[in-house]
């Protein structure tokens, strides 16, 4: 059985968010368990992801948006063995965030402490991804959208291109971003690529990309 993982951005998804009505749209679809919304520290996120990946059963499939695609594919690169696929939609850009959050603060406009950029996986993913990105996104230019997307060996679609729904706030029903994701779930097949492409299943411990995630967080708190 596959199984659906929702990972909402910064701040969640409220009732009129596309993303909850995607997750009441698709029968079996599981939210990440996370009280932390407003808080976006990375390691915590993409553990929270990780843990929920470990709980199900059979193939999984990340539906995420903003920051939640940034913690999703921190976790995934480390469970390539029972990813399937991805679909990230509007991803945040990580030069925005530190590992502790954002690197702005409330009296600061200046950029403060490394970014997570380094830490977040530098090669393609060894999983079917699709980002969908917005041209006139405030938490990611769309030239850096495109540079994340190559970067992980992604196919990139222009929300703008994607239409019904409101691509310009990402709010309200989106039929056709649900048309992708079920054309992409039936290009792939639901077998995650991982189980084929490696011989040795991913280090869940030392390792890992959230492991090196969560050495820097120490090293940077």
């Amino acid at each position: 059985m596959t199984h659906i993982l929702v990972v909402p951005g910064l701040h969640g998804a409220d009732a009129g968010h596309w993303l909850t009505w995607f997750e009441h749209e698709v029968p079996g679809a599981t939210r990440i368990d996370h009280d932390e919304w407003d808080d976006p520290v990375l390691a915590r996120w993409a553990g929270r992801v990780k843990q929920a990946i470990d709980r199900s059963s059979g193939p999984i499939w990340i539906v995420a948006h903003g920051f939640g695609c940034l913690a999703s594919v921190m976790a995934a690169a480390d469970r390539t063995d029972r990813v399937a696929g991805a679909l990230l939609v509007a991803p945040a850009d990580p030069e925005l965030f530190s590992a502790d959050g954002l690197r702005v603060s409330a009296d600061d406009s200046r950029l403060r402490y490394p970014s997570i950029s380094s830490l977040l996986p530098q090669s393609p993913l060894a999983f079917t991804s699709l980002v969908v990105a917005r041209a006139d996104d405030p938490w990611m230019r769309l030239t850096t959208a495109s540079q994340w997307a190559e970067r992980w060996g992604s196919r990139l679609v222009l929300a703008s291109t994607m239409g019904g729904g409101n691509p310009d706030t990402l709010q309200g029903p989106w039929p056709q971003c649900l048309r992708v994701f079920r054309l992409l779930q039936n290009a792939q097949g639901n077998l995650p690529l991982g189980s084929m492409m490696e011989r040795q299943a991913p280090d869940k411990r030392r390792h890992g990309w959230l492991a090196k995630l969560r050495r820097q967080s120490r090293a940077t708190l």
